[in-house]
């Protein structure tokens, strides 16, 4: 009789949770991935898959091309207010020095895709992970806690977002999330006029736009501002803002509908966790390392950190696969929030003589230097062994 297959229970169907579920799937686990909202999201933002999580997705033979469209025409731009150039990245460029360019992508396409991949029945809505027994054990398997049941599963993998329940039950010591100072809006445009993908620095103050594959467009903005602050009318809070900064941003502030645009303040881990598992525990994704979005490498380490995980549980020992998940990805991830915590301390500058000199300093910056720069993120993924 052949063995049973090993079970692995997921927390959490984002971005992360769906790819760790797909890895491990076919690497020939069982799973069950257990979600607290009642149903797929029907909300969401975009997000640029860059090279690093499309190269982590060809390791697993997910076509990410095919749930993304198309990539990210042209150019990225970076500008000021009134419209002068800071710095611009070809794609062209991209794609000659990392093997293609970054692709963007509806959230809900991209998980809406990783969902279909998995076999019927493994997704497990309006199931909550409320905690795991028997993570600190060395040996036998874990009793995973929800509302619905207990679950036994050989590993459980805790992708349960920027406010992981499971991380503050197995590191209560740690100091949890630091505020960055600064808030962000986020909607989805239907097709218009085309707009380029660009993204504009001001005093305290950041706008950026990211075409989809549909004709979308995916519009992001953030400002410094006290935490928890909610302007009553959204529309009337960004055309403040940003309404006389260079075209076409007026014209795309004016086609925004304002219940489908999201808010949230920006957060980060106050310090590194200090280790990624615990026992059959692996944390990955924002419950592992949450960083700032200011490198757009937040969804792409929790695609990286599930196709590592699940790669090292192809072996027999599921304890070792797990410290060896942490020796492979703590420092990578823990450097790459660390960059993006400076990199949005430069882009929220609001001094008059700080922004000058910042505004001075990236249009000195040769092209190909600041290319250079992203290669230890766009080049950095690789499988241990390898």
């Amino acid at each position: 009789m052949p063995e049973p297959k090993r079970h692995a229970v997921i927390a959490g169907a984002g971005i992360g949770g769906l790819t760790a579920a797909l890895a491990l799937h076919r690497q020939g686990w069982r799973i069950t991935v257990c979600e607290r909202a009642a149903g797929p999201a029907a909300v969401g933002a975009g997000i640029v898959l860059a090279p690093n999580a499309l190269r982590a997705y060809d390791a697993i033979g997910f076509d990410a091309t095919r749930a993304a469209g198309r990539a990210v025409p042209a150019s990225m731009g970076l500008r000021r207010p009134g419209g002068g150039r800071l710095g611009r990245t070809d794609t062209a460029a991209l794609t000659a020095r990392y093997g293609r360019p970054p692709l963007a992508v509806h959230r809900t396409a991209l998980t809406s895709a990783l969902a279909a991949a998995l076999p019927e029945g493994a997704l497990a809505y309006g199931t909550a992970v409320t905690a795991v027994d028997g993570a600190a054990g060395a040996g036998g398997r874990a009793v995973v806690r929800t509302a619905s049941g207990n679950l036994t599963a050989d590993a459980v993998i805790a992708a349960d977002g920027i406010h992981s329940p499971l991380r503050r039950r197995h590191f209560p010591d740690h100091p949890g999330l630091r505020y960055s100072g600064e808030t962000a809006w986020r909607t989805v445009l239907p097709a218009g006029p085309a707009a380029e993908a660009a993204e504009t620095w001001g005093r305290g103050e950041r706008f950026g736009t990211a075409p989809l594959a549909d004709g979308r467009v995916y519009l992001y903005a953030t400002a410094v501002v006290p935490e928890g602050y909610r302007p009553a009318d959204v529309r009337a809070e960004l055309l403040r803002r940003y309404g006389t900064w260079h075209d076409p941003i007026p014209a795309l502030l004016e086609r925004i509908d304002p219940g489908a645009v999201l808010q949230h303040d920006l957060y980060d881990l106050a310090a590194p966790l200090p280790r990624l598992h615990d026992g059959r525990t692996a944390w990955i994704g924002d419950a592992a390392h949450a960083m700032t979005p200011n490198l757009g490498q937040g969804g792409c380490q929790a695609v990286e950190d599930a196709v590592v995980l699940a790669h090292l549980l192809g072996g027999p020992d599921v304890p070792a696969a797990l410290a060896a998940y942490t020796r492979a990805r703590l420092a990578r991830t823990d450097a790459v929030r660390i960059r993006a915590r400076r990199m949005g301390r430069v882009a929220a500058l609001s001094h008059p003589l700080a922004v000058a000199a910042r505004d001075l300093a990236l249009r000195a910056v040769p092209a190909r230097a600041s290319l250079r720069a992203l290669d230890d993120l766009f080049d950095g993924f690789r499988l241990p062994g390898e």
